[in-house]
Order: structure tokens, then C-alpha cells, then sequence
């Protein structure tokens, strides 16, 4: 899993069927200092709650569509959840 951030989001009027539904965001992947790490990833929302300015931590490859529940899914990223709290010591 990794950290990042919603930058945007993705309207689409053709997609394949596993992702009808489904909401596809902007995600900016983050270091452990919350700043900008690497190119932005399209990520499944799917919690279906996350929205532009979240905070939110992900998951790869297959493991980032198993909270939906279907057989197969095609997506690189998924988004697991929304940060409410986010600290490293030092």
C-alpha cells in the first residue's frame, strides 16, 4: 500500500464493463513527507467516498479492486480508504 493524494478525476463514456459504475480518480502517489512522488496513477474509488484534496492510501495491482467483490476488475490502483491522521517519528 502507498499514500497519495486526489488530484482529479476521470470521465469516461466507454470503459470496460468491471468498471461500470465506478468511480476513476487522479491520484498523485506521495513520499512519507506527504510531498509529490512519481508520475499521478487513475485509481478506482473503491469506497466510494474519496474525492479532490483526500488524502488516501492505496493498493496495486490485484489486491487494489478486492473490497469490490468481483471476480475481475481491470485497474492498476485502488483506493483503500481516506487519511484522516497521518504521522511518522522521527
Amino acid at each position: 500500500m502507498y499514500v497519495g493524494k486526489v488530484i482529479g478525476n476521470v470521465v469516461c463514456t466507454q470503459k470496460d464493463e468491471s468498471l461500470k459504475g465506478l468511480k476513476l480518480l487522479v491520484v498523485q502517489p506521495l513520499n512519507d513527507h506527504l510531498e509529490p512522488k512519481g508520475k499521478p496513477v487513475i485509481a478506482i474509488d473503491t469506497i466510494r467516498q474519496s474525492g479532490e484534496g483526500d488524502l488516501v492510501y492505496l493498493a496495486k495491482s490485484k489486491e487494489s479492486s478486492l473490497p469490490l467483490d468481483q471476480e475481475l476488475t481491470a485497474s492498476d490502483a485502488g483506493i483503500m480508504g481516506i487519511i484522516d491522521h497521518y504521522h511518522i517519528k522521527k
